[in-house]
């Protein structure tokens, strides 16, 4: 089985794991930040306690005891400038040497201090960030366990479902994505599969259907077109005459284009692929071609000679000049100044007997649809767009050669 970094399974459990790390990360800094709150609460509380014991007794004996001093030269400043008017404070000073937190009070113009060490206090927290680290590392590997098994739990059925509904997409008419997944559980899962099979019926029974339609309209006309043709050829020269041959023409081209596109729906056309330098093909096609570092491509001439000249018949047809065809590498791009293609065409692409304007009697909408058809018979890509400066653009990329 295949992992995809997309894939429902790896959103899911990323979801989790992310939704873990961040409430542990909180819950961590929370839990640090009340714990060192509440550390120099308590170290503060005790100095406090112990500078009031050192004023009381140096009021009665003059002296400063229980390791204060009297007018300390290291006393900081910050601590200095809280205590004056006889005031007492609290400070907890940081340096390269080491944590202090100290206590001072002023008293008949002299200030007592007194400090203690804070190491003990920050050892205390480096354990606990030590603790809070393992705890978040344990809470990561867990939900990350816990979201792929949730993920491959959910996205097992979804995923033999998507490769079920891919195998019928390329034309597997036997299989059946509700029976590659089981009616158990039945879930939204088992719902998706039912629609996609009773989409993929109907799909295939309107396709079966439209070709049918289309074979038995070509083969039951070409034998009439042909007698047409024929009689055509033998009326006396004359404007009713030319009329009638020109309309013969023209049918005689539509049902070969049916023809054409019944054999391509059919599906069982091959390329016949032999070496073709593809500047050279295009300019003996189109002498005013722009040929930049053409490459020599393995392709069917044929088919190829169809796709370019649907491609700039339509752009004749539904267009306007100049018709410009270039080509550079492995690529073929033939593009007009007209008004550009419909945006159902590019929504949806070609479909038959689909016109730009469907007012207009020349063409009869089966020009594109050949040509993206043979494109497929090629390995060819046949994509349609509109130019940002106006007009319609149609490119054929052809298979690297190997």
């Amino acid at each position: 089985m295949r992992f995809f970094p997309q894939s429902l399974r790896w959103r899911l459990s990323a979801v989790i794991v992310l939704v873990s790390v961040v409430l542990a990360v909180a819950l961590s800094l929370l839990v640090r930040s009340e714990f060192s709150r509440v550390q120099l609460a308590d170290a503060r509380r005790v100095q406090d306690e112990r500078i009031q014991l050192v004023v009381r007794d140096y009021g009665l004996t003059g002296r400063a005891a229980l390791g204060s001093r009297l007018d300390a030269p290291d006393v900081p400043e910050e601590l200095l400038d809280a205590v004056r008017g006889g005031r007492r404070a609290t400070y907890l000073e940081r340096t390269p040497a080491g944590a202090w937190i100290w206590a001072a009070a002023e008293t008949d113009g002299r200030v007592l201090s007194l400090r203690s060490p804070y190491a003990d206090r920050d050892e205390a927290l480096r354990q606990l960030d030590n603790v809070l680290i393992l705890g978040s590392a344990a809470v990561l590997v867990l939900a990350t366990v816990l979201g792929i098994v949730l993920g491959g739990r959910l996205s097992k059925r979804l995923r033999r479902a998507a490769v079920a509904a891919r195998r019928v997409a390329d034309g597997d008419a036997t299989l059946s994505v509700g029976e590659e997944i089981g009616d158990r559980p039945r879930d939204e899962t088992t719902e998706l599969a039912q629609a996609v099979d009773a989409m993929a019926a109907a799909l295939r029974a309107r396709l079966v259907a439209e070709r049918r339609v289309t074979a038995d309209i070509a083969h039951e006309l070409r034998t009439p077109v042909t007698g047409l043709v024929t009689a055509a050829e033998l009326l006396p020269p004359s404007r009713p005459a030319e009329l009638v041959t020109d309309r013969v023409t023209v049918l005689r081209s539509l049902v070969e284009d049916i023809l054409e596109v019944a054999r391509l729906d059919a599906a069982t056309e091959r390329a016949e692929l032999v070496d073709v330098p593809l500047g050279g093909f295009v300019s003996r096609r189109v002498p005013s071609a722009v040929v930049t570092a053409a490459e020599t491509v393995r392709t069917d001439p044929r088919r190829l000679e169809r796709v370019l000249v649907n491609l700039i018949e339509n752009a004749e047809r539904h267009g306007a000049p100049p018709v410009e065809v270039t080509v550079e590498a492995t690529t073929i791009r033939v593009r007009d100044h007209g008004p550009g293609f419909p945006a159902e065409i590019l929504r949806e692409g070609p479909s038959r007997f689909r016109t730009a304007d469907p007012n207009r009697s020349d063409g009869h909408g089966l020009g594109l649809t050949i040509a993206l058809a043979q494109a497929r018979v090629l390995s060819a890509e046949l994509t349609l767009a509109n130019a940002t400066d106006g007009g319609a653009e149609a490119t054929v990329v052809l298979p690297s050669p190997p």
